[in-house]
């Protein structure tokens, strides 16, 4: 007799900690998750912020289907006119409002995205400093870790990039390091490994004035936010600026890995010279994440779910309180529940998928709980998950 697939799980897949919630899922519709034992979980955290129209939406899945019996890998990126790219990369531009970000470089995933950001903001400027936030998370890549603002995080894998500066988010003192050095600096709207943190309109107008006089390119990450989840297609647009280089993955892709970095023509094509195919990738802008993509931007507006984004969280804020609850913070459908201390979110997060819902923490704020449902998430539903979380609130209080 064969090891069962938990068995193989702890044998043979490379561990990313001592404690994985190992749950053997099977299928995936909507917002549930089944386990092997027919068990049905509510995705509370989108499989962090990934299944922004739900698990195996069925516009997305057809959009694979087709794409698939057409063809799938053909050339490396940039070689060859491939549809589903094209018509992503058009969708894309649109959805920004502005002609000023023009261009779309396809990569494989969020880090990825960062990881050409950072190469072609070097590039343009011939600059070598950037700047990201204390708590910030941009990715696990070399290039990426090293704007990572926690030390703990990263002091295992050092030497890391140098010429790395770190700000507080929001914070208007701060942004005197922005200077003539400075390549870029990488930012967040919402910062959400730090506990979904946003900073207000006149920090990020202040920011965008301070590039602009510097010269240092603004590069926005919504790799989290994009997409939808905080109410606007993109979070900067609630913000009233314009970022040069835009970052997006995530809730992308429908499902599938995609990522990619946007900006204007005139910063993209100095990848393509001094040297030539200074950025290139193998897979990145595969056609079937593409497509999936592109039928996932076009769910998310036909249907119209930015406009009830605000009424779900508000619902959320209704519904959740609790004299465990420190504090409720969000932007959308991007929600931080602060409680005393990890111990006791890692206590509701045990008792919540013993009642079928999946939930989580965030890097750098361990003490608040993740929410980030799917956006198609009904109103419904989202009475049915707080009634969960209430009930996983109630019994880890009671054991204080």
């Amino acid at each position: 007799m064969g090891l069962t697939h938990r068995q193989l799980f702890q044998k043979h897949v490379a561990p990313t900690s001592d404690t994985p919630l190992a749950l053997e899922i099977i299928s995936a519709e909507h917002i549930y998750l089944t386990d092997c034992f027919g068990k049905k979980y509510i995705d509370l955290i989108s499989g962090i912020a990934v299944s922004n129209v739900g698990h195996r939406n069925p516009a997305v899945v057809q959009a694979i289907k087709d794409q698939v019996d057409k063809y799938m890998h053909l050339m490396v990126y940039g070689e060859y006119i491939q549809s589903p790219q094209v018509l992503l990369a058009e969708a894309l531009v649109k959805s920004t409002k502005t002609q000023h970000l023009n261009q779309v470089y396809f990569t494989n995933s969020g880090t990825e995205a960062l990881e050409g950001a950072m190469k072609l903001a070097k590039r343009y400027t011939r600059r070598t400093e950037f700047i990201s936030c204390l708590n910030a998370y941009h990715g696990a890549s070399q290039g990426a870790l090293s704007l990572a603002g926690d030390e703990n995080f990263k002091n295992s894998f050092r030497p890391l990039l140098p010429d790395i500066k770190h700000i507080r988010h929001g914070n208007m003192d701060d942004l005197v390091h922005i200077t003539t050095k400075t390549a870029a600096i990488v930012i967040e709207i919402v910062a959400g490994e730090a506990g979904v943190k946003q900073a207000s309109k006149s920090y990020f107008k202040a920011l965008r004035e301070k590039c602009t006089q510097t010269g240092c390119l603004l590069i926005i990450d919504e790799i989290q936010t994009g997409f939808g989840r905080t109410g606007t297609f993109w979070a900067y647009q609630g913000m009233d600026i314009l970022p040069d280089i835009l970052l997006t993955a995530k809730g992308m892709g429908g499902g599938m890995p995609i990522g990619a970095f946007i900006a204007n023509d005139s910063l993209m094509r100095t990848l393509s010279y001094e040297p030539v195919l200074g950025h290139i990738t193998t897979f990145g802008g595969h056609p079937v994440s593409c497509a999936a993509s592109l039928a996932t931007l076009n769910y998310i507006l036909k249907n119209n779910l930015l406009e009830h984004i605000q009424k779900k969280h508000l619902l959320f804020k209704d519904l959740l309180i609790h004299p465990i609850i420190k504090e409720f913070r969000g932007v959308g459908l991007m929600i931080a529940v602060e409680m005393q201390d990890y111990k006791t979110v890692k206590a509701v997060i045990d008792e919540c998928i013993k009642n079928g819902l999946i939930t989580d923490w965030f890097l750098f704020c361990d003490n608040s709980l993740r929410i980030a449902p799917p956006l198609v998430i009904s109103e419904e539903e989202i009475k049915m998950a707080c009634n969960i979380l209430l009930q996983a609130m109630n019994n880890v209080y009671k054991a204080i």
